[in-house]
């Protein structure tokens, strides 16, 4: 049995890559704009706002929430969804150490 790409790359490497999937979708970056701007937890009023098939905006969620950026508060009927704080401050330092370790050189030219 073959290794899945996963495991050759360290745990950090794929916790960044899956921090990354938070922001490689539009759609997900919209609802988390959204999400930001609001300063408090959306029940219900995104599919209105976003423009989207409220599957579209549903799956969006869904990956958000796996990946643990957003967080929902069950309030049937409604779903309540918010930033989740330590984890966006988690992609905040992932992103900034990433993107600072490097140092402009001209290696190419």
């Amino acid at each position: 049995m073959g290794v899945t790409k996963t495991e050759i790359f360290t745990e950090e490497q794929n916790r960044i890559a899956d921090l990354a999937k938070a922001f490689a979708h539009p759609a997900r970056v919209a609802i988390l704009q959204m999400l930001i701007a609001k300063k408090s937890c959306v029940c219900g009023d995104l599919v209105g706002e976003l423009n989207l098939a409220q599957a579209t905006v549903s799956q969006h969620l869904k990956e958000l929430k796996r990946i643990g950026i957003i967080h929902g508060e069950i309030n049937p009927p409604r779903v309540c969804y918010c930033i989740n704080p330590p984890v966006w401050e988690e992609a905040r330092q992932a992103f900034g150490s990433l993107i600072e370790s490097f140092n402009s050189v001209s290696c190419c030219a």
